[in-house]
């Protein structure tokens, strides 16, 4: 299952690595992508939506699924 989340806040490749992995952090991810460009992020695996967007929280961004 694939997940895309709204992410704001990302400005740079930096910025892209912090937030997969805090999504990668999350229990049953199996795969992560963001995009600054584009304020999105990508997920496959069976994580709980709600699950991602704390943890991009937590790291300092605005996520929504």
């Amino acid at each position: 299952m694939t997940t895309t989340l709204t992410v704001e806040g990302m400005s740079c490749d930096g910025c892209e690595q912090s937030v997969v992995a805090a999504l990668e952090s999350v229990g049953g991810v199996k795969s992560a992508t963001a995009d600054h460009e584009s304020n999105t992020a990508n997920v496959e695996g069976d994580a709980d939506p709600l699950d991602l967007v704390v943890a991009v929280n937590d790291a300092g961004y605005e996520a929504q699924a």
